[in-house]
């Protein structure tokens, strides 16, 4: 029977080619033993779902798991705290159906004398004594935007501190699950004029979850994890890859984005003829880019809805801005909570390659939608670039100098310093016409230098993008450019420098480097 990777990473109808999260249930379980609530906020599919259903395996020897989602609880359920606590207690029970407790316990959990949270609050107490139970509620925040769910949180936590002193029972832990981080739910409720403060309120970031635990359990997938997933594949099907290059070329792609890394198997599998090659990575990681899905489908709304988040990553992705990691920033905390960015070694960055690429579509696809663009990028001479299925670098960096001295060469250096990678980008795009992408893999501090890394089919080229700075940086960019071909294995490197000097020399030309490698030396 055929195995389908799902987005889950594991594989339907029968057997499971899923990652081993062990390690990561372990490390959940111990804050569960220390009887601590806390919620895991991550990004739209990134296995969250996943993990509360592996856990509540990996606690059933201990505890009693109430497993439930507040995802189509609709609006009507927050309409009132009587209709709410009915509905809650409800989905309880229907919850422990599927469970090991008695029928009459489980029906003893809906009660109809419930109509508001301090009923609830004495109901829970009743139904918690002599218990260990972990209550687990997945899409949080699908209906934390309100204020009855407010004061269901500031329950829970009023029961979760007086159970602490032994003077109640409640639930032993609690975990809450979601994309957005309800700890901030108060605040939000405030600025927006539908929550006031009572007297005993003192700050909207008295948040009724601060007695949430810090999550830092890493949810991505690691290349031994995925390796260790490879491996169980590569036992039924025998392929003969090399499952530590393919582990590493998908988490280089991925950084452990569980769907991204489901995804790129999926299409490998399904789609690519079992092509587990460093080249079939990058194939079905093309494939993956143009699939629409429930992912990049949030992205582009997140994008299109919030003007500022988007200037903010267009900043980061396109304009090279360097930011620090600061989450006190709301829309650095925003893109981090949407899992876009991330903490790299030198601060702010896009989490992944595959988010990298898409930001760089979505925003090249916009600029050559615009009128003026698309008059100038109608005229692109694309002869002799694709000839046979092979990208030919050379005379696309010709055909761009000639593209760029027709529109551009009359331009002011700061708006080149400042859109000079998009220029690039928009006259890639084209040629590139679905069979290939180009991300960004780095720039320099000063934002002078930019590598673009090309991939078509089975080519890649290592293109650096430089402002013209003096010989000297001039020289210091092409020791960068040898770095990066050292790192993508290339013999041969691009150089495209934008020169705004009176005296400047339009050049083209190979020049050979240490160790019999070349680079085309393009100035503009």
């Amino acid at each position: 029977m055929a195995r389908v990777f799902n987005v889950t990473g594991t594989c339907i109808p029968a057997e499971n080619y899923m990652v081993d999260i062990t390690t990561k249930l372990v490390q959940i379980k111990a804050m569960v033993d220390r009887r601590e609530y806390f919620v895991i906020n991550r990004g739209r599919q990134y296995g969250k779902t996943t993990t509360l259903s592996e856990l509540e395996k990996f606690l059933a020897d201990e505890y009693l798991v109430i497993s439930i989602s507040f995802e189509g609880l609709g609006l009507l359920a927050f309409e009132s705290e009587t209709r709410f606590c009915q509905q809650f207690l409800k989905i309880i029970q229907k919850a422990l159906k599927f469970s090991s407790v008695c029928e009459r316990y489980q029906k003893a959990w809906q009660n109809d004398t419930v109509e508001g949270f301090e009923d609830l609050g004495d109901h829970i107490t009743d139904m918690c004594e002599n218990k260990k139970i972990v209550l687990m509620i997945d899409e949080v925040d699908k209906s934390s935007n309100n204020v009855v769910f407010l004061n269901f949180l500031s329950k829970l936590r009023s029961k979760f501190l007086a159970a602490r002193n032994g003077k109640d029972f409640s639930f032993h832990s609690v975990i809450l699950a979601g994309v957005t981080d309800i700890r901030n739910i108060k605040l939000k409720l405030t600025q927006e004029g539908r929550h006031t403060l009572g007297v005993s309120e003192t700050s909207t970031y008295n948040s009724p979850w601060n007695i949430a635990s810090a999550f830092k359990v890493d949810m991505s997938f690691s290349i031994d994890e995925i390796a260790s997933m490879l491996k169980d594949y590569e036992v039924d099907y025998q392929t003969g890859m090399q499952i530590e290059q393919i582990a590493k070329e998908i988490y280089d792609y991925t950084k452990g984005y569980p769907v991204l890394v489901a995804g790129i198997c999926k299409n490998i599998d399904e789609d690519l003829n079992k092509d587990w090659t460093v080249v079939g990575v990058r194939r079905a990681t093309k494939l993956l880019l143009k699939e629409k899905g429930p992912l990049f489908d949030n992205l582009n709304k997140n994008l299109d809805m919030n003007v500022e988040l988007s200037n903010f990553l267009y900043s980061i992705v396109i304009l090279g801005a360097r930011r620090a990691f600061n989450i006190q920033n709301p829309l650095v905390e925003l893109a981090a909570q949407y899992g876009y960015v991330a903490e790299g070694e030198q601060g702010l960055e896009i989490s992944n390659k595959i988010f990298k690429t898409y930001l760089i579509d979505y925003y090249t696809e916009k600029a050559l939608n615009e009128e003026n663009n698309k008059k100038i990028t109608g005229a692109i001479d694309s002869g002799g670039i694709v000839v046979n299925g092979e990208f030919n670098m050379d005379i696309c960096l010709e055909k761009f100098s000639q593209y760029f001295q027709r529109y551009y060469s009359k331009t002011d250096e700061r708006f080149i310093e400042r859109e000079g990678r998009m220029l690039f980008l928009m006259f890639l795009s084209p040629l590139l016409n679905g069979q290939g992408f180009a991300y960004i893999e780095a720039q320099s501090p000063d934002g002078k230098r930019t590598d673009v890394i090309i991939n078509y089919l089975a080519q890649q080229f290592v293109v650096e993008l430089k402002i013209w700075d003096g010989q000297k940086k001039h020289e210091e960019a092409v020791e960068q450019l040898l770095g990066y071909m050292d790192r993508f294995q290339k013999d041969e490197g691009y150089l495209l420098t934008f020169d705004f000097r009176e005296s400047k020399m339009l050049k083209h030309e190979w020049i050979s480097v240490d160790g019999g490698r070349k680079i085309l030396d393009v100035v503009v």
